[in-house]
């Protein structure tokens, strides 16, 4: 259960999953109680104006030592990171801000003794040896990206913070991940929300991936009510302390292409695969996520045609709005 008295530090609020994510975490908490925070100002309205802004680079541990003081947070979500595809044209750069903020984070978090931190991983944790079929919770994990390896050491840094300090840190290993609110960030899976965008613009969509390239992916709202489920778990039921694997759906762009279809008939794709192909080609194809199930009662709502209803309708209100604005 929510404590809606605790505040809450949101690191990377603009992003695709923190910009929802916030305004969640606002409707639980009240909106002064959780503050977002990132590199830069947040352009969405709703998220600008229902709780407090603060500029923060999480590389910067004077500026995060002032917020701790003065809001006295006691849960941060830390989702400040450099993505997949992006992180392989600057890698010492990603890796730099994915390592030394999440050590920024953790050791905040002591020092200041906040109760819960939150961090995504990712699926990118898992490399081309790994097994690609429901790829288990324990396994060969040989990521082959920056964005993988920072992942990967990162879940370890995190079990350790919880075993030698008793940090309660939570993790998820998101798979790619779909919403309509915020553009893509960089990412390998980012093709499934620019597909929506591309639908009903263009009616055509030219993607970087093989049309047979199967991806494990989610749809935004389940990933919130992963994310908010497990942090408001018990603390016993939390069993695994580096990241739990967590599954929806899997599709390839052939598949999300025939869906969209269902919709708008004359949707029509091109394939020019790129370096991403090569990224795609080294992760799952689907998940195992049992032991979210198990641990703490994970279950997701929605399948491919729920995404692709609930994305086109969503989409066309807000292409609307903004030709009314």
């Amino acid at each position: 259960m929510a404590n809606t008295s605790d505040t809450v530090l949101v690191i990377g609020a603009c992003g695709q999953l923190g910009s929802e994510l916030t305004l969640e975490l606002r409707n639980m908490y009240g909106g002064s109680n959780v503050v977002a925070a990132d590199i830069s100002a947040p352009k969405q309205a709703d998220l600008r104006d229902s709780g407090p802004f603060e500029k923060v680079d999480v590389l910067d541990t004077n500026v995060l030592a002032e917020l701790a003081s003065k809001y006295k947070f006691k849960q941060i979500y830390h989702l400040a990171a450099v993505l997949s595809a992006t992180g392989e044209r600057n890698p010492k750069f990603a890796w730099k801000l994915n390592m030394e903020g999440l050590f920024n984070v953790l050791d905040l978090s002591l020092e200041h003794k906040v109760q819960k931190v939150y961090w995504p991983s990712s699926i990118a944790v898992f490399g081309p040896n790994t097994p690609r079929q429901n790829t288990p919770q324990y396994t060969v994990m040989d990521p082959n990206t920056v964005y993988g390896i920072s992942k990967q050491a990162g879940e370890r840094w995190c079990e350790y913070y919880f075993q030698k300090y008793g940090l309660d840190v939570r993790s998820l290993r998101y798979p790619g991940l779909i919403g309509y609110k915020a553009l893509p960030g960089g990412g390998t899976t980012d093709y499934a929300v620019d597909i929506y965008h591309k639908a009903l613009e263009s009616g055509t969509y030219e993607c970087f991936l093989s049309e047979d390239t199967y991806l494990p992916m989610m749809y935004m709202p389940d990933a919130l009510k992963a994310t908010l489920d497990l942090m408001h778990a018990p603390a016993e039921q939390v069993k695994i302390r580096d990241s739990y694997n967590l599954s929806a759906m899997s599709f390839s762009p052939k598949e999300i292409t025939e869906s969209i279809q269902k919709f708008i008939p004359d949707f029509s794709i091109t394939y020019k695969p790129d370096y991403r192909q090569q990224i795609a080609d080294s992760w799952p194809q689907s998940i195992d996520d049992s032991t979210a199930q198990q641990d703490w009662g994970w279950k997701p709502a929605y399948d491919l045609d729920a995404m692709t209803e609930d994305m086109l309708l969503n989409l066309k209100k807000m292409k609307e709005e903004q030709t009314l604005a």
